[in-house]
């Protein structure tokens, strides 16, 4: 590793330079604008997904349906969260977060659903994790070090997405009934 070496004059200088953009300072190196526009597809993302697990909070039913409502819920509100933080920092860098309902579905990366089987509900809502996963990992390696703090946030929101996928995961192989495999006669006991 090389020495570090900063030239602080420097920097004090070009943090009096422009100081209405606020965090956004003259080594910000990414495309301003660009960020801006992908980052408001995670808030769209985030929210299809609130709407998606408050639906299947509110219709899970069957005899399983109490403690996986309640992952549902506790998912609607992180993703909630998600959303918000996202929006923060869209903010932070001088835009203006895309909440409009209108166009929200196409702007989404993830999907509504409106399954009625509880099976089905968490196995939609996996498939949103896994698309989301996909979708914020591109995003963290597009940002690079060019906009490490927005890097660093879809890094934070993309564990708990992996936490999200790795619950449903659970909850899906703990309720769906086991396949046997093709060609095999159960076990005399």
């Amino acid at each position: 590793m090389s020495d570090f070496v900063s030239d602080v004059a420097a920097i004090r200088r070009r943090a009096r330079q422009h100081i209405e953009k606020g965090p956004v300072t003259g080594g910000y190196k990414a495309d301003l604008p660009r960020v801006i526009a992908v980052l408001n597809e995670v808030p769209a993302t985030e929210i299809v997904c609130v709407l998606r697990y408050k639906r299947h909070y509110f219709t899970a039913d069957g005899i399983n349906a109490q403690p996986v409502a309640q992952e549902f819920l506790q998912h609607a509100n992180e993703e909630q969260q998600h959303a918000d933080w996202v929006a923060q920092r869209i903010v932070q860098l001088g835009g203006s977060p895309n909440l409009n309902p209108e166009g929200l579905a196409e702007r989404s990366h993830s999907q509504y659903d409106q399954k009625a089987a509880l099976l089905d509900m968490i196995r939609e809502d996996l498939i949103a994790e896994r698309i989301a996963i996909e979708s914020y990992s591109e995003i963290a390696r597009w940002l690079g070090n060019d906009d490490v703090t927005s890097r660093v946030l879809i890094e934070n929101i993309l564990k708990m997405e992996e936490e999200h996928a790795d619950d449903l995961r659970t909850l899906l192989a703990t309720l769906a009934p086991r396949k046997r495999r093709a060609g095999r006669k159960p076990a005399k006991g």
